[in-house]
């Protein structure tokens, strides 16, 4: 079965709305994956109320959320999802890395609560299920979509996800910062010979050596040599530092097609059909 895959938001760490951010895309992490009926949901940031009203629009009344992780700026989009609000939607939301820490709904609660938002999770309308695992559980989500899943090199704890299913398979692996030098054997394990890989491209590698380490962010070179070393179909090139204006994320993608053909920059707005 096809896989429909759309970038709704590309932006990594705080929205940016700027004259200099319209090409690219100023929200922060959101992207769908759709397969015939099934609607896989890759985190919360702000473009998830662009695809909530397309959700509304297309009819859909069930989708599954798969968290990367919880930091602010991929779950601020929560509150403003529209199908979160109706009662005959029903939202499965998944995350890795909370089971030890309170669990993912009361994320979710805490930020809607007094004085942080003026309406709390439980007037949402919607049926709606918190699914807590331990990165590495391969998941079944929706109609038996495979999901396998993995731990990554972020504060705070991160998952990387695989979603297959008619022998297509897209990879989600951001927040994540890789080990110079040597690949990450998880995420090497998680994206081989995968049809997409969506990767955490926050900095270059002369600005992540120039005192960014340690920040949880890797790097453009590195997708493409993980993508080299892996034989994916296509990276994208996802995440993008706030800094980065069209302008230098134009120069980046020239410098990243002249390394190697199969690289693409994520745009808010792109869609891939494979």
């Amino acid at each position: 079965m096809e896989l429909k895959v759309t970038f709704w938001g590309v932006r990594g760490s705080f929205p940016c709305a700027t004259p200099q951010h319209m090409l690219y895309g100023g929200n922060t992490s959101c992207v769908s994956v759709e397969s015939g009926d099934e609607v896989i949901i890759l985190d919360a940031g702000t473009g998830l109320w662009q695809l909530g009203k397309y959700l509304v629009a297309k009819g859909v009344r069930e989708a599954t959320m798969l968290m990367s992780h919880t930091h602010t700026d991929h779950i601020i989009g929560f509150p403003f999802f529209a199908p979160a609000w109706i009662g005959s939607f029903h939202l499965d939301i998944f995350a890795g890395h909370l089971r030890d820490n309170g669990g993912v709904r009361s994320v979710f609660a805490e930020q809607m609560r007094d004085p942080l938002f003026p309406v709390s999770l439980s007037h949402m309308a919607a049926n709606m299920g918190f699914h807590d695992f331990e990165a590495g559980d391969d998941l079944v989500v929706g109609n038996r979509i495979h999901v396998k899943t993995c731990h990554l090199n972020h504060p705070n704890g991160a998952t990387g996800y695989r979603i297959s299913s008619g022998g297509r398979s897209v990879c989600y692996v951001t927040d994540t910062e890789h080990y110079p030098g040597r690949r990450d054997p998880m995420v090497m394990d998680l994206v081989q010979n995968a049809d997409v890989m969506i990767y955490d491209s926050t900095y270059s590698d002369e600005e992540y050596a120039r005192g960014r380490v340690g920040w949880g962010h890797s790097t453009w070179e590195e997708a493409i040599r993980i993508g080299k070393d892996a034989n994916v179909g296509r990276v994208y090139i996802f995440h993008h530092d706030p800094d980065n204006t069209d302008d230098k994320m134009a120069a980046i993608e020239r410098q990243a097609r002249q390394l190697w053909d199969r690289v693409t920059i994520a745009r808010e707005g792109m869609a891939i059909e494979l």
